[in-house]
């Protein structure tokens, strides 16, 4: 291995790596299956601008533990219940911010899926230039199933996968695995676990052959292509993610969550 800097910026929620050129953000809450955290978002948002300013080429975001990231953390869906229309909007532009960090990050991203992505963990999984997930990756944009809607996720995933992959998706909140994803587009390569990071590394490898200028005037170009129409999206994603807050059954849908019973929709 080539050098080698471990950098602790007082990060809780998530570990970060640079070696090779390459930096490996790895969120780090197995105990919650890398839930999505208010802290989880700062701390990734912290991380992906100190990326950008590193000397690191390539990003790469894994997951410690059995999963990569199982979605909104339980303790900040509690919260949502009693939020102000205020904070709703400030917490709904807060996750847009966060995946189109990642989506329009200026370097070469790479996920490598270890375990379950599911709802605004697929969003992170999906966002990346290249996702390579192990046999037991799953993906789920399982919003609907409690009375949310995927707004912000919505806008990039059509860009991805197509409008009837994404209706599907979206309307049945179902989860797939990585061989449906791989089918889908929504992941490049299936692979065993054990390969995945070096995997990772290697398209990293060959990523850097290239040109550093050229990557990243390419990419530059392709969120070119899309920023327009994603400013608008994004725009209105926000809003129709704090709206749903303001429902019956939302309010319904994350206290069954939460329960752990069937919810009892009344359709408002």
């Amino acid at each position: 291995m080539g050098h080698s800097t471990a950098v602790n910026m007082n990060w809780k929620t998530i570990t970060f790596d640079e070696s090779d050129s390459i930096a490996t953000i790895t969120l780090n809450r197995p105990d919650t299956r890398n839930a999505i955290s208010y802290e989880l978002i700062d701390d990734l948002l912290d991380a992906l601008a100190a990326v950008e300013r590193s000397a690191a080429q390539v990003l790469v975001i894994t997951g410690a533990g059995k999963a990569f990231c199982s979605g909104m953390d339980l303790d900040n869906l509690k919260a949502t219940t009693s939020r102000t229309p205020e904070e709703n909007v400030k917490d709904s532009e807060k996750m847009a911010r966060l995946f189109r960090s990642i989506y329009e990050f200026p370097k070469p991203t790479i996920a490598a899926v270890n375990g379950p992505a599911i709802a605004g963990g697929s969003g992170i999984a999906s966002m990346c230039d290249f996702t390579l997930a192990g046999p037991d990756a799953k993906f789920g944009y399982t919003e609907v199933r409690i009375g949310f809607v995927p707004a912000i996720v919505s806008t990039f995933l059509i860009w991805q996968v197509g409008e009837k992959h994404a209706r599907d998706l979206l309307l049945t909140g179902r989860i797939i695995d990585s061989a449906e994803a791989y089918r889908m587009g929504i992941v490049n390569e299936v692979m065993p676990l054990e390969y995945l990071i070096r995997r990772a590394r290697a398209l990293a490898a060959q990523i850097m052959e290239n040109s550093p200028a050229s990557v990243r005037a390419t990419k530059a170009l392709l969120l070119g292509y899309t920023k327009e129409a994603l400013d608008r999206q994004v725009h209105q994603a926000v809003i129709d993610n704090a709206r749903i807050r303001t429902t019956r059954d939302f309010r319904e849908g994350i206290t069954a969550f939460l329960e752990k019973r069937k919810p009892q929709w009344s359709g408002h």
